[in-house]
């Protein structure tokens, strides 16, 4: 357990100037930001459309979520699982980590926590931004309908699914920037697959929830709802969620195994 924690604290000293590390605030701050201003600037037409506080809600936070679940969170785990690893590849240093006294599953684990981690930040920085804009824009607008319903179940069940089903993805990215050093390779992998995860899943296709890419689009799609209750407390453990946990338990082994192999010779 020590080893991991010494692991995960050196994942930290050497990422915290990296654009991955930076991104995960950035991006929550940026587009949470441009949403709520486009929001505000069309506050008027809002203002007259009466919308109810739970379709006020959703469209606000869906704004944001249909974005991060088709293109940005794809691409930013890609982007970032190769950045983590990019780290040792570019300074020549795998030998020097697995010299230490410190055994290569703690440092293979502290690498992958990591990478869960920044999404983890990622993620909550979304969903906290969210819920405090949509409450920034009533103070602003106070005609706006904002404070009628409380999405606090419907942010914490979407952005739950959106981090759950983006682990397929970062799994197999891991293990591909593993493998290849240099950038062309696991970004260019990853770009198709995200293009071709986006196409399954827009044609609702059958057999989609087998693309790991597609499945953070596929697991904002609202499925099963209690009968006769809030129609956005959703079921969080779909097939998707399933698919997505079960890539990542698999591939994570996987990508042990492929480390366990590097010389440190």
């Amino acid at each position: 357990m020590r080893s991991l924690y010494i692991s995960l604290v050196s994942e930290f000293y050497k990422s915290r100037k990296t654009l991955a590390f930076w991104a995960a605030i950035l991006l929550p701050v940026i587009i949470c930001s441009l949403v709520t201003f486009g929001f505000y600037s069309n506050s008027e037409k809002l203002v007259k459309m009466n919308y109810p506080g739970m379709l006020l809600w959703v469209q606000y936070i869906g704004a944001t979520l249909n974005v991060m679940g088709m293109l940005i969170m794809p691409f930013y785990v890609i982007f970032m699982a190769f950045s983590v690893n990019n780290i040792e590849h570019k300074n020549d240093t795998w030998k020097t980590l697995f010299a230490q006294p410190l055994n290569k599953f703690s440092i293979y684990a502290a690498k992958y926590l990591y990478a869960i981690l920044l999404i983890l930040i990622c993620l909550f920085l979304f969903a906290a931004l969210s819920f405090s804009f949509g409450h920034l824009l009533q103070a602003l607008v106070p005609k706006l309908s904002f404070n009628q319903y409380n999405p606090s179940t419907f942010l914490i069940s979407s952005y739950t699914k959106l981090f759950l089903s983006s682990l397929g993805i970062l799994s197999l990215q891991f293990i591909i920037s593993l493998i290849w050093a240099d950038f062309l390779k696991p970004m260019g992998i990853g770009f198709v697959g995200t293009i071709m995860g986006i196409v399954t899943a827009a044609l609702k296709w059958q057999y989609a929830y087998l693309i790991p890419y597609s499945l953070p689009a596929l697991a904002l799609q609202v499925t099963r709802v209690k009968k006769g209750g809030d129609p956005l407390d959703f079921e969080i453990f779909t097939r998707e969620i399933w698919t997505s946990l079960i890539y990542a338990a698999v591939l994570f082994t996987i990508g042990y195994f492929i480390v366990s192999k590097k010389s440190i010779k």
